[in-house]
């Protein structure tokens, strides 16, 4: 039985994906600081769990205590607003901590890194959908950092003979996704309902976006351990949807014209932002699964709305 370890395995998208591999008859660790995983994510699997961050010694040795066959390196400082507030602790959990999976991969023989990276690293597109040849230009410390991460992994290979992949997640939401801090719009607007609270919306609310059932991101990592070395792909539905229209549906679903307050947009966000997914679905054989309003309702029930 091969082994995986999950870095932020008790996070949204990481938990979702030990589930998947667990599932799929791997065994599975967790390496969480639970700085914004959560213990409930992972309740009831059948996974090790190393509480550690990965900027620490101690991961190390938790990557010695399992050695695994391959690593998911979903754990990262996720913000965009946050990076810009403090491009220090972007950098060290971003970058110096991809070089410590790196590393940890490297002592212990693991034949693959998975790397969870993202759409920012494009900053304002030059064209839409996005495909994977589009121009870098981050525009926020965050698109930097999940970047220059990216291409340590490269290094890593050519070096050191790590393989590696690299999905970048469109928008992801769905079931355990934190409202809290950068968490996700979805997220956010499911919160504003379940309370009755005001919902926020920053900027016109004509910003578009992709968004990715969490689910489907956990099948492409899955599909990833053994396909697509050396290579970047988008995890996406290629299909754009604005804020307003997302708050309209989900309005729908859960029978609630909640009160909305527009605000200024916050600094590094990109206005309209697709992603392409065809060579995901050629090279890897991925496609994604569920729908937008198939997947608003399971986030819409596992709330409790």
């Amino acid at each position: 039985m091969s082994k995986v370890l999950v870095t932020g395995g008790c996070g949204f998208v990481g938990s979702h994906i030990a589930e998947r591999l667990v599932r799929d008859g791997f065994e599975v660790a967790v390496a969480d600081n639970l700085s914004t995983g959560r213990l409930d994510n992972i309740a009831g699997l059948n996974v090790r769990l190393y509480r550690c961050d990965i900027l620490d010694p101690a991961f190390q040795q938790a990557v010695d205590d399992f050695l695994p066959d391959y690593i998911v390196h979903e754990a990262a400082q996720a913000s965009v607003f946050k990076s810009t507030e403090n491009m220090t602790h972007d950098e060290a959990v971003n970058i110096q901590g991809t070089i410590r999976v790196i590393e940890a991969a490297k002592r212990c023989g693991a034949k693959k890194i998975v790397y969870a990276g993202s759409a920012a690293i494009y900053g304002d597109p030059a064209y839409l959908p996005v495909d994977e040849k589009h121009p870098v230009g981050p525009n926020s410390p965050y698109g930097i950092s999940k970047y220059v991460a990216e291409m340590y992994l490269r290094l890593a290979a050519a070096q050191f003979g790590i393989a590696y992949t690299v999905l970048r997640y469109s928008n992801v939401y769905g079931p355990r996704q934190n409202h809290i801090g950068e968490g996700g719009v979805v997220a956010k607007f499911t919160e504003a309902f379940r309370t009755g609270s005001t919902l926020t919306i920053h900027g016109d609310g004509e910003q578009t976006r992709d968004f990715v059932y969490a689910g489907d991101v956990a099948e492409a990592n899955a599909i990833a351990l053994n396909a697509g070395s050396g290579e970047a792909f988008h995890v996406s539905t290629g299909t754009k949807i604005s804020v307003n229209t997302l708050l309209t549906e989900m309005s729908e679903l859960i029978g609630v014209k909640p009160d909305v307050r527009y605000e200024p947009p916050r600094p590094g966000d990109i206005r309209h932002s697709v992603l392409s997914n065809e060579r995901t679905v050629q090279k890897l054989g991925w496609m994604p699964q569920v729908t937008l309003r198939e997947g608003l309702k399971r986030t819409i029930s596992h709330f409790g709305i």
